[in-house]
């Protein structure tokens, strides 16, 4: 199993001290985070595109390809590119300069994201979110199989033969679909033969195995291998279980609660916090054991190839998101590899 970690690049004020970080000084943050993770042999890096006041990551691409120059063997990916309201050409363009620079790292996580400022920013409808994605999607596969296209759509201009260029590294370049729970992305992404990122981040991670199930069966019935699976969680690691609770909680429930107040969703109570942390609930928040146990646990429901943890959730403090990086690299990953290799053999 591949083992990761994902960011929005969050920017938000300290809840107990009221700091806000420049905007420079997170993104010099960030790139120290990404080198530890890439030293400690962590697989896979990803950024999250969003166009929001709370975060510094409305260019992923970017970012990677500073990432690439510093680090080795860690894959860069988005977490996700938002490919409803990008231009496909400018998003294979973006990222094969990535696997350039990294000497074959780069992927791209297309989803529909799950903000929507993009939409008005680029000068999009959301009346055509589906068919914005589903078309873009379409080009954007066109694109990693042929040096020069001819394509035609709605939402876009025509493509007569030009060359697309620069080529990157990987044949075909690797695109993942990025999906929160909608049925439809999940059946397409199996058709394609596409591997999937589930995010998990509320509930009861069982309620999502028919998802996964379907995403297969959608590859076994269009004739294809069954396409690879990622996991992608919310957590964080500390020494003991309290200590990961209590710092974490005030950074967490706010960045929760602010985007609930736009969604309508209840604030979220300590209680409910530490029910999440257990080993049936969706976040992997507790010491290096409990996050091994959960990994496991999750692993005999999905049967997963990737796990990727995001630390940076309400602007913890950067010590905290290196210090959990630092216990998953050295703790959690040589527990899971190598309980299941026993599980193998």
């Amino acid at each position: 199993m591949e083992i990761g970690i994902y960011s929005f690049v969050e920017r938000t004020p300290d809840t107990r001290t009221g700091r806000l970080i420049d905007a420079d000084r997170r993104l010099r943050d960030l790139l120290e985070e990404i080198a530890l993770a890439d030293r400690l042999g962590l697989d896979v890096f990803g950024i999250g595109e969003h166009h929001r006041p709370d975060y510094v990551s409305s260019s992923p691409a970017v970012i990677l390809g500073a990432a690439a120059a510093i680090t080795k063997r860690i894959r860069l990916t988005s977490a996700v590119t938002v490919l409803s309201s990008d231009d496909p050409v400018r998003v294979f363009q973006d990222f094969a300069t990535v696997d350039l620079l990294s000497g074959g790292r780069a992927e791209i996580m297309a989803g529909r994201g799950s903000f929507i400022e993009s939409f008005p920013l680029f000068g999009y409808s959301l009346d055509d979110y589906d068919a914005l994605f589903a078309e873009k999607l379409d080009l954007l596969l066109s694109l990693r199989e042929n040096e020069r296209i001819s394509w035609s759509g709605t939402h876009r201009a025509a493509l007569s033969g030009q060359g697309v260029y620069p080529r990157p590294v990987q044949t075909p370049l690797p695109v993942w679909i990025a999906v929160g729970g909608t049925q439809q992305s999940v059946v397409r992404a199996g058709r394609l033969g596409l591997p999937m990122a589930l995010a998990i981040i509320g509930g009861l991670p069982e309620k999502f195995k028919p998802f996964v199930d379907l995403h297969r069966r959608g590859a076994e019935e269009a004739g294809l291998e069954p396409p690879r699976l990622s996991i992608n969680s919310h957590g964080y690691i500390a020494p003991t279980r309290e200590e990961a609770l209590e710092e974490s909680f005030p950074y967490v429930s706010s960045a929760m609660n602010r985007i609930g107040q736009e969604r309508g969703w209840s604030p979220m109570r300590r209680a409910d916090y530490n029910t999440a942390a257990t080993l049936r609930g969706a976040n992997f928040v507790g010491t290096s054991q409990e996050v091994v146990d959960k990994i496991l646990f999750q692993h005999e429901l999905f049967g997963h190839d990737r796990f990727l943890l995001q630390f940076t959730i309400g602007g913890i403090p950067h010590e905290g998101i290196l210090r959990s990086i630092e216990l998953l690299g050295r703790e959690v990953v040589p527990r899971v590899r190598e309980e299941l290799e026993r599980r193998a053999a």
